[in-house]
């Protein structure tokens, strides 16, 4: 059932604010009604001057449809939920067209698990007569609720979208929903070093070959994993990526080094498809290779916040550094786009080596240097035309 949320604003926020389903038009009317009552058109939210005496009138207006969440801080916790079989055979439907359509795995188990907390909250509801707005106040109350990450919601978003329009044949909409401004934070790197001290801490084989074959090729590790013997082309000397994200085949780097390495590692283990096969002999998993990361970044004390992505990354910005073009690391990493590629000509190492200040050409004039400075500092006290000391 469809309730009304008050977000618990902070001390001293000016005003809280309240979230009324579109189907509540008797409530929205009642709310509106009470002096100072505003309605915020991005955040499809009402809102009320915070003050004690209107959280009551709230409270003792709208009772046991109300419900309470934190509106900051620490996001409410999922609830785990049942579906009915009305909603379980709308959830088929959009896993049966999405498979049918050629969606990865990933994808497809992305949409449904947002498309079946969308069924859960509807769940009284006939889906074809929901408006776009409650849709969109939909998408605004898990936001708010959850503290949802740019990515859940844009899946959010895009399950909603891919049952009503690959399932029910509807036109394509677009859902005016404020999303948070994308970071323009830089990956972690490790120094040339730092992957030298991670594989001197790896003494298994296997566990030293894969890390060696990612970081060597600059491999996700999907692609890590999904390698074949016969991806490997030795007298060429490259490895074929076959069918790697957004279902794209790439040829990348094969190091002489790592061919050796991965000729003594093929001597002891005989894979007999998979270059990285478990015990059972299907392929190695994700989560075993992220554990075998993990143990060696604690071991060697390196960057703690590193992951297996991170190999990636240092593949990239180590070719720039040694003078490989952007266009080439572009083509090895399989990205679309040069925009993303370029990212890691931000990544490059700053310091008075490589660069030289504009202030350098000042000294002269200026008579400023190092020894001045030293000796200096301290010993002039502050003048009108003297700068103070900081």
């Amino acid at each position: 059932m469809e309730k009304l949320i008050l977000y618990r604003p902070n001390p001293r926020s000016g005003r809280f604010k309240v979230y009324i389903p579109y189907s509540f038009k008797r409530e929205r009317a009642q709310f509106k009604s009470i002096n100072g009552s505003f309605y915020h058109p991005s955040q499809r939210l009402w809102s009320l001057v915070n003050t004690e005496k209107n959280m009551e009138t709230v409270k003792n207006l709208f009772g046991e449809k109300l419900e309470i969440c934190e509106s900051s801080g620490q996001s409410a916790k999922m609830p785990v939920f049942v579906l009915n079989e009305k909603s379980q055979q709308e959830l088929d439907r959009l896993h049966q067209k999405l498979v049918l359509m050629g969606f990865s795995p990933s994808t497809v188990g992305n949409y449904k698990s947002a498309f079946s907390k969308f069924l859960k909250f509807f769940e009284s509801r006939d889906l074809l007569e929901l408006s776009k707005e409650e849709i969109e106040g939909f998408v605004y109350h898990q936001v708010s609720k959850y503290k949802l990450s740019e990515s859940s919601q844009n899946s959010l978003i895009n399950g909603i979208k891919a049952y009503f329009e690959h399932v029910l044949g509807r036109p394509r909409e677009y859902y005016e929903i404020q999303r948070p401004k994308r970071s323009n934070s830089l990956p972690n790197v490790l120094s040339k070093e730092e992957v030298a001290s991670l594989i001197q801490h790896t003494e298994n084989q296997k566990h030293r070959t894969i890390l060696l074959t990612i970081y060597s090729a600059g491999l996700r590790i999907s692609e890590a994993i999904k390698l074949r013997i016969c991806d490997i082309h030795s007298e060429e000397g490259y490895l074929f990526i076959k069918g790697s994200k957004n279902k794209k085949d790439r040829k990348t780097v094969l190091s002489p080094i790592l061919l050796q390495e991965l000729r003594a590692y093929y001597k002891t283990y005989r894979p007999s498809y998979w270059v990285f096969e478990g015990q059972d002999g299907g392929q190695y998993s994700a989560t075993s290779i992220q554990a075998v990361f993990r143990k060696a970044v604690k071991e060697s004390g390196i960057n703690p916040w590193a992951t297996v992505h991170t190999l990636r990354h240092s593949f990239a910005t180590h070719l720039l550094q040694s003078g490989t073009n952007l266009r080439m690391i572009q083509v090895l990493l399989g990205h679309s786009r040069s925009t993303t590629t370029e990212i890691y000509s931000h990544i490059l190492a700053v310091s008075n080596k490589n660069v030289v200040s504009p202030l350098d050409s000042l000294s002269e004039i200026l008579n400023l240097s190092g020894e001045n400075r030293e000796r200096d500092v301290g010993h002039k006290p502050y003048t009108r035309n003297s700068p103070p000391k900081t």
